[in-house]
């Protein structure tokens, strides 16, 4: 007496390719999103440094400013006679300090934003990745 033992039935080639492109479109659907949330990460790093170095770049304007007035005033300190400025600095020198010290803030957070630009990461995506391989 012999007893055949049957399994389930295998599916058809029709069910497997569906069950495979099923599970393609949720690979790919998944790669996008990572891809999306890493893009979005680099964008907000990214913008973080752009605000610190627009800041350093302001007050590289206002440096600019503050220089002018600097030179309009030591052309009036020169043109003054001897003795008419009863401060111990002149108005000239009190503009050229402060425009230094904006330089020198200026120039610090210009610095910090490129070293944080200089740290974002770029996207490791493999997509990115096989995107990037030359064909052979």
């Amino acid at each position: 007496m012999s007893a055949e033992v049957q399994g389930p039935p295998e599916p058809s080639t029709l069910a497997l390719v569906s069950g495979i492109l099923v599970d393609l479109e949720h690979l790919v659907e998944q790669q996008l999103q990572l891809t999306r949330r890493e893009i979005e990460e680099e964008l907000r790093q990214s913008s973080v440094a752009v605000a610190i170095f627009g800041s350093g770049i302001g007050l590289f304007f206002l440096t600019t400013i503050q220089l002018c007035l600097a030179g309009v005033h030591l052309l009036h300190w020169m043109t003054s006679p001897a003795g008419t400025d009863p401060a111990q600095i002149p108005l000239w020198a009190c503009h050229t300090i402060v425009a230094v010290l904006l330089a020198v803030v200026g120039g610090v957070l210009i610095q910090i934003a490129r070293i944080r630009f200089r740290s974002v990461p770029p996207c490791q995506n493999p997509l990115s990745e096989i995107l990037e391989e030359p064909v052979r």
